[in-house]
């Protein structure tokens, strides 16, 4: 079945200096107050130009591509993932760059996700969404997709200029894994404690350049699509109890297990708790150590209570979001049969996701 496509090409005396596949997957962004029903609905961009007219203006080739589905982002599943990722695939060597319309509360972790599962990606991939729908007067929507829009479409020399998977929002563009949503009710949804901004968008777009992935003219795109679900988060707390970790560590079929830690990757020393996770990680499941502050990073080892989990096996997360140690576990899990290989590959940086 064929996905509903509009076409926005400017009226120009030259060629557009760049074309943009846009996909829009729902979320707040695309919602319009139905007077009729008294509430907000989806709305259809067939009526894109009546919202956001200065798209016209754009010197960009344009196409918005919806989904069969469109689903509010807490209903966001791997399943979507992998036709994201096969819709880039499928359209790469048709569009300069891609635009990702995505609701906020889990846009961290498709951004984390696809960093991984598009392998060689030598393109712009920009998520953005709004806190307000574009509906309602004082939306931040057309901001937002406008200004995506020209950062996706940026090039220089005929490269582009952020060839990565990024997530651009009220006037930041971030690296997609080292976001994280921190804001319900403002308009600066999201941060990256710890990696800059790769531009800020004020009145030019000025670019980080140093922090952004480099081009490589020898990479070419393939996909991955084999992810495994069966993973789970442990968040630690003070009096944290033995049937609470026990129930979780031997959930039926568990194979990895992200461990949101104290401060540097610290945990409690207790016997029951060290054993438990050993014996989890002898049955093969594998453990990732994050830390619980927005900023910083794990140091397995600098304390005697991080280093009790360095003996176990449990795998240091580095400066890793919880997002992207989750998203990576299922990747690899779905390349990986073997945990110790998995081990290897998640204490090192794959899409730049932790600082080596």
């Amino acid at each position: 079945m064929p996905y509903k496509t509009v076409r926005i090409n400017p009226v120009l005396p030259k060629q557009p200096r760049s074309s943009v596949l846009v996909i829009y997957t729902g979320g707040t962004f695309g919602m319009v107050y139905d007077p009729k029903a008294s509430q907000l609905i989806p709305f259809d961009f067939e009526q894109v130009l009546d919202r956001v007219p200065e798209l016209n203006r754009l010197d960009i080739e344009i196409t918005i591509l919806t989904l069969h589905e469109i689903i509010d982002s807490s209903n966001m599943k791997p399943a979507v993932w992998v036709e994201l990722a096969r819709i880039i695939e499928e359209n790469y060597d048709q569009y300069d760059s891609f635009v990702i319309l995505h609701g906020t509360d889990t846009m961290a972790y498709t951004a984390s996700a696809l960093s991984f599962m598009l392998i060689g990606l030598n393109k712009p991939v920009i998520l953005t969404g709004a806190q307000l729908p574009i509906g309602i007067a004082r939306t931040d929507a057309r901001e937002n997709f406008i200004t995506a829009l020209e950062i996706a479409a940026a090039q220089e020399d005929g490269r582009p200029v952020v060839p990565e998977v990024c997530i651009y929002f009220n006037s930041f563009l971030l690296r997609g894994n080292r976001s994280t949503k921190h804001e319900s009710v403002q308009f600066n949804a999201f941060t990256s404690e710890n990696y800059p901004h790769l531009a800020t968008a004020g009145v030019s777009i000025d670019y980080n350049r140093p922090f952004i992935r480099p081009y490589q003219s020898n990479w070419s795109l393939r996909i991955r699509t084999e992810l495994d679900p069966n993973v789970t988060i442990l968040k630690l707390f003070p009096g944290i109890t033995q049937p609470v970790v026990e129930s979780i560590v031997n959930i039926r079929n568990l194979r990895g297990v992200v461990l949101e830690t104290f401060g540097a990757g610290n945990a409690p020393t207790d016997s029951w708790f060290l054993d438990t996770l050993k014996e989890a990680t002898d049955r093969g499941v594998v453990l990732y150590n994050v830390s619980q502050c927005n900023g910083g990073r794990v140091t397995q080892g600098r304390y005697q209570t991080s280093k009790m989990l360095e003996q176990i096996g449990v795998v240091s997360g580095a400066d890793s979001t919880t997002e992207a140690a989750i998203t990576k576990l299922m990747v690899l899990l779905g390349q990986e049969s073997d945990p110790a290989q998995v081990r290897l590959l998640l204490a090192r940086s794959l899409s730049g996701e932790i600082s080596e």
